[in-house]
């Protein structure tokens, strides 16, 4: 039974697990203050091409969001968020515990608008409700697509000019920097939004992202609030070691750019069999329409999501492929579909 149920069923990289290993009876500084943490945010900021940036290494993704959000915001303001962002849908209320209202949006692509964003600022004109403040984007998004340059640069640009805090969510950053549809950089993200973070939990990392903070008035005191939500880890090396195992050399990316041709693998097959798609998705979640009949069919070999049912008869699922998704295991699957579809 092979999982294609997400992109962190495997551990780690043998490279990470490797230098964990040889680093592993060196004495180092706690919280974050090891050399090899200062070592990988120096790297960061060298690969991203900007000194002026504040660096945090951070448990998971969700923590990461529930910390930044929470403290980039202020009592009686909100997020903005898609219908299908994840800290609306899968983070068990996370950032609404903290006091702060998440304001949905129905899209039809996992991606936001300034229109759609308008809609919400329109809506939102006093003191009597929250106060709409910090636009919640995820690249790629909870449905495979990907933000284009050109895209986020009109998100920038309108947030900026109606004073609005524009956070990315960068779980699945790696696979959507690898698509062959991307035109952004990490220089162009961090020169565009007011913070972000690079995801090494789905791309080949034991745990840990890399939170970007970009703007000048979101610095301060950060430790303190990572400290006060659990955050500040005593041996922050186990993060520092893996990220500066992730970009010492390209190991980031080529891991990400296997989980998308993996997946481009299974699309191509998907499409040669003239089933249809949920939602065009250049990323590693592919979210192919079958009829229910071969979906059960499948399971019996490989357990996935059923994404939504779309009648009666077809259903839209969910595969992830991953850093670690070998290609073999990809064309057993096309096999077995071929297999199942002509029975």
């Amino acid at each position: 039974m092979y999982s294609f149920k997400n992109d962190y069923s495997e551990g780690a990289h043998p490279r990470i697990l490797n230098a964990l290993i040889e680093t592993n009876f060196e004495q180092e500084d706690g919280y974050g203050e090891d050399r090899y943490t200062q070592k990988a945010v120096d790297l960061l900021k060298e690969r991203i091409g900007r000194e002026d940036i504040d660096i945090h290494l951070i448990a998971g993704g969700t923590q990461t969001n529930l910390i930044a959000i929470s403290s980039f915001l202020r009592p009686h303001e909100a997020a903005i968020a898609a219908n299908t962002g994840h800290i609306f849908t899968h983070e068990t209320g996370a950032i609404e515990a903290t006091g702060h209202k998440i304001l949905t949006v129905e899209v039809d692509d996992g991606k936001l608008t300034p229109l759609h964003i308008k809609q919400i600022l329109d809506f939102h004109t006093d003191e009597h409700m929250v106060k709409p403040k910090l636009v919640y984007i995820s690249n790629s998004t909870e449905i495979g697509t990907i933000y284009k340059k050109s895209e986020l640069e009109q998100l920038s640009e309108f947030c900026r000019k109606n004073n609005l805090i524009l956070y990315m969510d960068g779980a699945r950053l790696g696979s959507a920097l690898c698509s062959t549809e991307n035109d952004l950089t990490l220089n162009d993200i961090a020169a565009l939004v007011d913070a972000f973070y690079i995801g090494g939990t789905k791309n080949g990392a034991l745990i840990g992202e890399a939170l970007v903070i970009c703007r000048e008035s979101l610095k301060e005191d950060f430790r303190f609030h990572m400290k006060q939500k659990g955050a500040l880890l005593a041996k922050g090396r186990l993060l520092g070691i893996q990220f500066l195992e992730l970009f010492r050399d390209n190991l980031f990316f080529d891991l990400a750019m296997n989980a998308n041709i993996v997946a481009d693998m299974l699309k191509q097959e998907l499409v040669n069999a003239n089933f249809k798609f949920l939602t065009h998705s250049p990323s590693n979640q592919i979210f192919p329409i079958l009829p229910n009949s071969l979906i059960t069919e499948l399971q019996s070999r490989y357990s996935f999501h059923i994404w939504e049912k779309v009648d009666s008869d077809y259903s839209a699922i969910r595969l992830v492929t991953s850093w670690g998704t070998k290609e073999e295991v990809v064309l057993a699957f096309i096999h077995d579909l071929r297999t199942f579809q002509n029975a």
